[in-house]
């Protein structure tokens, strides 16, 4: 069974960015906002990784990110936070939350590529 990507983020041309570069490789579960992000979860559902805008425009800024990294059902699940913030403000932040890494708007898709594969499939080499 091939790992699942839950990418939570308000703009479709992120969801789709991220869900083509990944597709072929994961199965990618998108979600507009931290609602339904938190519904999908609800629902005993347990992705490998967790791809999430910081700021989203229904809940405070890193409100589901806390929620998520201090949960005791997901605190286990990598989360990969993409924000708004410089990478020197998100330095704090990725200790905070104990992140898996964090991307700055706009981000580098071949570096989220390498610190997905590095995740999920550790030292395997990810084939674009």
């Amino acid at each position: 069974m091939r790992k699942e990507i839950l990418v939570v983020d308000g703009s479709r041309a992120i969801q789709l960015l991220i869900r083509t570069i990944f597709r072929r490789f994961y199965r990618v579960i998108t979600v507009p906002d931290g609602i339904s992000a938190m519904e999908y979860l609800r629902q005993e559902r347990y992705p490998d990784l967790i791809i999430a805008s910081a700021e989203l425009h229904d809940l405070s800024d890193w409100e589901l990110i806390r929620h998520i990294s201090l949960s005791p059902l997901y605190h286990s699940i990598p989360i990969l936070a993409i924000s708004s913030k410089t990478s020197a403000e998100l330095s704090s932040e990725r200790m905070k939350y104990d992140l898996a890494g964090c991307f700055s708007k706009p981000f580098d898709p071949l570096r989220l590529i390498a610190d997905v594969d590095s995740i999920l499939l550790g030292s395997r080499v990810h084939r674009i």
